[in-house]
This record gives C-alpha cells, structure tokens and sequence, in this order.
C-alpha cells in the first residue's frame, strides 16, 4: 500500500474518532441531569460535606466569669480550639460519650467543695477521661499530679498504691488545690491557667509583664492555648448540636452500678479477691487503677474503700 493511502487512511481513522467522541460527550451531557450514576455539579456539591466555621458564642463565661470576646486576641483564640475539637470528631464524640461516667463522680465533688462546675472541663483537658494518663513529665491521673504535689496534698504513692489514680480521692486534692490558688489571684480563669503553668509560672510573668489576668498574659504556647481548649471543650458538649453532634442517650456510655468493699488487711492476690466479689482482675483494675500491684502488704493496717460492679460481672 502506498504511503499517500495509508496518509487518508490514517486521516479518516483521526476523524472519525474525533466524532465519536463529541457524540459521547453531547450524550453524556444531556443525560447527565438523570443518570444517578453521573452526578451533575450541583449534586457534587450536596454530596460533599459542608466545612463551615463553627458558630462563636455571642457572650461565654468561665466559672461564672466573663470571656472578653471583643478582644480580637481572645475571639481568634477560641476560635481556633473550636476548629479543632468541633472537627476531630472522633475524639470529641468520645468525650461525650465518656462524660457521664466521669462527670458523675467528679461534679458532685466540686460542688460539695465550693470549686465552680466548669473545672470539669479542666480534668477532661487535662487527661482525655483517662485516669490512667501518664504525662512526659510524670504527671499522673485525670488530674494530672506530679508525685511530690500529689504527696503535699494527702494522696498516698508507693508501689502498692498511687491514689493519684483514684478518681474520688485526686478530685478532692484538686480542689485543695484550685482553693490556694483562687486565694493568691482572686478570679477562676487565672487559677485554671495556673493548673498548667504552675504558680510560680504565672507569678513570674505577672511580675514580670506587670498584668494580673489570663487574658492579659503573654504565656508560653501550652498554657496560651490552655484556657481556650476548656471552654471549647465546655461550649461544644453543653450545645452539641450547634456544632454538628447528634447522639441519644443510648449512646452514652452508661453509669456502672458499683459498691465499695472496705480492705483494712493485706490481700495476698486481687485475681482471688476479684472472683470472690463476683468479678475478675480486669474489672477490678478499671474501677480501682490506683491499685498498682497484684497484692496490698497494708503493713500499717490502713482501710482502703475497693470499688467493685454491684451484681455478677463475668462474661464466661
């Protein structure tokens, strides 16, 4: 075959696919609007999920003190802690699950120690409702105590037992704690602030910035984000909805009904001494983690209140 017919061959291959082709597009354009299989653009935009920036409160407290949410400082910085825990859902749904579990314990606690209820919100900042959270810097429990404020606030530490694990008890150090430093600064948000930078902390850049409010205190990364994450925390779980979560209740997780055996003895093994109450050593462990070994000596004959599940709790 000559090169010339193989040239008009070719040509006439090149057009009659290019033809092809526009039929198939005009095809697919007029019946795209019917085809679910072929969603035209404005389907494509309902199908996809709306980011939208989630809605600034008009007016926000903490502990009954007012945020200064004209300050543009302050707005963009709660903005932020917003975002972030209005879209790692994940984490924020768990939270709300969790939260009637803790917040049982740690609320009735709080109140009866005249410590305003938005510390709850603290405890979840602090830990993630992980009693057993264990911090780089040592720091242990919901409450996050370092071992020598754990021990200057009555809460034993040994091998045995570590009450900063205890959820009762290290509430109840908290509180002794939130107390002095309410008396030393005189307003809430600060003593949440100093929760995290430490007294001393805060006290050095008051001296040295010569302002006595959180919202006034240029501090360091953490503990400038620190206020701002507990009342994102506390504005997304009190208006769930207004951010996007929608739950029932049988979707929290509920509250265990527990019962407390008191321990004034040496228990030689807790697999025993679960299974004699009914439950196992993994159980037990949930409720009681404070319990850091697998025997209690209890040389000096002290009475320790163990937390065990009210009925049977064996699955096999």
């Amino acid at each position: 075959m000559s090169r010339k017919k193989i040239s008009i061959i070719s040509g006439i291959s090149l057009v009659a696919i290019i033809i092809t082709g526009l039929i198939f597009s005009s095809y697919s354009a007029l019946n795209s609007e019917t085809d679910p299989g072929n969603p035209t653009a404005e389907q494509n935009k309902q199908i996809r999920q709306e980011v939208t920036p989630p809605p600034i409160p008009e007016m926000l407290t903490f502990a009954g003190e007012p945020v200064p949410l004209d300050n543009f400082d302050v707005r963009e910085s709660l903005d932020r802690e917003l975002l972030v825990n209005t879209y790692f859902h994940s984490q924020t749904l768990l939270f709300m699950k969790l939260a009637p579990r803790y917040f049982h314990i740690i609320e009735p606690i709080l109140k009866e120690n005249n410590i305003p209820d938005d510390f709850k919100y603290l405890a979840l900042a602090e830990s993630g409702f992980n009693p057993k959270a264990i911090s780089p810097a040592g720091a242990v429990g919901l409450w996050q105590f370092l071992e020598h404020t754990a021990r200057d606030y009555g809460l034993e530490v040994n091998n045995e037992v570590d009450e900063r694990y205890n959820i009762e008890k290290s509430t109840v150090a908290a509180c002794a704690y939130l107390h002095e430093s309410y008396e030393k600064y005189g307003n809430w948000t600060t003593v949440a602030a100093s929760y995290n930078a430490g007294r001393r902390g805060i006290d050095r850049e008051i001296e040295r910035q010569k302002e006595t409010h959180y919202y006034n205190l240029l501090l360091n990364p953490e503990t400038s984000r620190y206020v701002f994450r507990i009342l994102g925390l506390k504005t997304i779980m009190e208006n769930p909805e207004d951010y996007g979560f929608y739950y029932k209740r049988k979707d929290l997780y509920p509250i265990i009904p527990t019962k407390e055996v008191e321990v004034d003895t040496s228990v030689e093994n807790f697999s025993d001494f679960a299974q004699e109450h009914g439950t196992n050593y993994k159980i037990l462990k949930y409720f009681n983690p404070w319990l850091r070994d697998t025997t209690l000596v209890n040389p000096e004959g002290k009475t320790y209140e163990i937390i065990i599940p009210k009925g049977k709790y064996r699955s096999y």
